[in-house]
Order: C-alpha cells, then structure tokens, then sequence
C-alpha cells in the first residue's frame, strides 16, 4: 500500500502548471486550455471504461490512474479544488445512495 494520495497528486498537478516549463506535459495541457483538457479527459474515461470490460486489472489501474490525474488537471483549470469534491462526497454519503439521486435535480435513481 502507498501514502501517496490525491491530495499529493494534486499539488503536483498545481506546481507543474505553473511551472512554465515547455518538457510539462502538466504546463502543455495548461496552456492547450480547458476544452483541450477536458477532450483528454472524455478520452481517458472512454478508454477506462474498455479496460474495465475487456482488458486485466492490471490495465484498469493504469487507466483509472490517468483518468484521476486528468479529472485534477481539469479540476485545477477550473479553480475547483479537491476539497470542494471531498466537502461534496461527505455531503452525499450522509444519506443512502437512493436518496442522494432522488433528491437531485430531475433526480430519479437508475
């Protein structure tokens, strides 16, 4: 098991956008713009969802991973920080998954 967590990922995410520097492929997606980082992100959830019905764990965990790190890019773009995600988690988790859905906006449960 690992201590690395999102939080970690995160401020990694923030310091190599910001870094400038052109070997970044943090900074390039920065500077491509949130349509550009958000096309990557549709990409990789697309190619996480084929992984997890055809492919091997192993796959899934690497597709998962640059799904994760796509969405905090994204995140980071849209000045939407992680906490605000978590705050938002908390928030569902006080209820049954049923609820939660029930209770959104045209909110029936699949």
């Amino acid at each position: 098991m690992t201590d690395f967590t999102l939080e970690d990922l995160e401020t990694i995410v923030a310091a190599r956008a910001g870094s400038g520097d052109p070997a970044s492929y943090t900074a390039r997606l920065k500077e491509k713009g949130v349509a550009h980082a958000a096309k990557k992100f549709g990409e990789e959830a697309v190619e996480t969802v084929i992984a997890a019905l055809d492919e091997t764990d192993g796959r899934l965990a690497s597709e998962a991973a640059d799904l994760l790190y796509h969405l905090l890019v994204l995140m980071h773009l849209r000045h939407v920080p992680l906490s605000g995600v978590m705050a938002e988690l908390a928030r569902r988790t006080a209820q049954t998954g049923l609820e939660e859905k029930a209770a959104r906006p045209g909110g029936a449960a699949d």
